[in-house]
């Protein structure tokens, strides 16, 4: 009879263990993947990114982009019961401070608080990423000159200082300022642009507001994902094709979904590659939603003499 009470005690004691291992496992499952957050910052809205995975048996890990800057490595996320929660050092922060996230996963998404390594504290709402995955090649559709080689027309800025103008056809920010989006939003686009930079500067272009095709003066250096070429803070070219400062240079880049090619100066230096999410600066994180193109012209000069874009119908 004792033999039999600690056999069933044993089941169930095993029972009760393996239904929590199985819940717990369940429930981290619905945490990793990738979430696209939205933070409350003063009233402005600022888009934010963060992907959680499994590193082995049991360790969650983990990649966060804030509302500027890269993509950040998480050595370890700490979730229970519902809890999410970890740190990362700072950025661009002048600071020894961690950032410190703290979030709640609650009826498939996520909201909390993210202490800034500056010690401001912000309130968050998350949703999971879209996969954005397209089930037909894309049927292009007719091309569009987005700069007309004239004036402004089918632009805005994001700031109050508008540095960009037309200087004998060329489309010119000459210092730091505004950066400049396209009226007309888009999904999948075939994209072309010739641009030139003064020695030393930094530029981008945003892909439906989101992605940044970085633009910087790196000839010479082994390429990067945050120098000429790259996506920024996600995905590296195979090799540094940028011409000197001052020389005319070329991108075509065509994006479809989440998958983006880049020929840059004649040459395929990023080839049907998945971007996993927004970069910094985005203009949100709405990525299941058309956006315009932008180009960045809040850090260095830049100048345009041809964009262009072919939609998808």
């Amino acid at each position: 009879m004792i033999k039999s009470k600690l056999l069933l005690y044993s089941l169930l004691i095993f029972s009760f263990l393996s239904t929590g291992n199985i819940a717990c496992a369940q429930d981290e499952k619905q945490l990793t993947g990738r979430w696209d957050l939205t933070v409350d910052m003063d009233g402005k809205q600022a888009p934010s990114w963060l992907e959680v995975k499994l590193s082995g048996m049991k360790t969650l890990v983990g990649y966060y982009v804030a509302h500027n800057g890269s993509a950040r490595p998480i050595a370890k996320v700490n979730y229970d019961n519902g809890k999410v929660r970890f740190a990362i050092p700072p950025q661009w922060d002048n600071t020894d401070q961690d950032m410190i996230f703290n979030g709640q996963l609650k009826g498939g998404k996520l909201s909390g608080t993210i202490t800034q390594s500056t010690g401001e504290k912000h309130s968050f709402t998350g949703v999971k990423a879209p996969l954005l995955v397209r089930e037909k090649a894309p049927k292009w559709g007719k091309t569009i000159e987005l700069f007309n080689g004239k004036n402004l027309d089918g632009w805005h800025v994001d700031g109050a200082k508008n540095q960009w103008e037309v200087i004998d056809g060329i489309l010119t920010s000459n210092s730091a300022g505004s950066n400049l989006i396209s009226d007309q939003k888009f999904e999948d686009f075939k994209l072309s642009a010739e641009f030139r930079y003064p020695k030393g500067s930094n530029s981008g272009i945003y892909l439906r507001g989101r992605y940044e095709v970085q633009i910087e003066d790196n000839p010479g250096t082994p390429p990067s994902s945050i120098y000429f070429g790259g996506v920024y803070g996600f995905l590296t070219p195979n090799e540094m094709v940028a011409k000197s400062a001052g020389e005319w240079q070329t991108y075509e880049i065509t994006l479809i979904g989440r998958r983006v090619t880049i020929i840059a100066n004649g040459k395929a230096i990023i080839t049907d590659q998945i971007i996993p999410g927004i970069t910094g600066g985005a203009i949100d994180s709405n990525e299941g939603e058309a956006g315009p193109i932008m180009i960045q012209g809040d850090h260095g000069a830049v100048e345009f003499r041809k964009f262009e874009i072919t939609p998808a119908k």
